[in-house]
């Protein structure tokens, strides 16, 4: 699946209907962005069954304030709703991908899964 460009409308529920959800923070003015972005893309294309979401703080500053993101670009995994990692920079394919990896075997310590 190709990233989907997330608006305020709809990464709410793109956010809490999925098992996991991959996001990418960016913003056009951002070069660290603009190298990211064909990384972010190629390694969404390895997990068709994961949602991969970009969402561009500018255009969905709602989006971006209510998840806290103080530098472009920031990574965030959720998994069931809740924020499993949240960090600023871009990442190799290599890393975007272990950390897809790890979030799949993730459970939180209190789960009863």
């Amino acid at each position: 699946m190709a990233a989907i460009h997330a608006t305020t409308e709809n990464f709410e529920k793109i956010a809490s209907t999925n098992e996991i959800v991959v996001v990418d923070f960016w913003a056009t003015w951002c070069g660290p962005c603009r190298s990211f972005g064909p990384i972010f893309e190629k390694v969404s294309e390895k997990y068709p069954e994961i949602p991969f979401v970009k969402v561009d703080i500018d255009k969905s500053n709602e989006i971006a304030a209510a998840a806290q993101i103080q530098a472009v670009p920031t990574v965030m995994v959720i998994k069931r709703g809740e924020v499993i990692y949240r960090q600023a920079g871009a990442l190799l394919a290599s890393d975007l991908e272990d950390l897809v990896e790890q979030a799949k075997s993730y459970e939180p310590a209190d789960s009863e899964s």
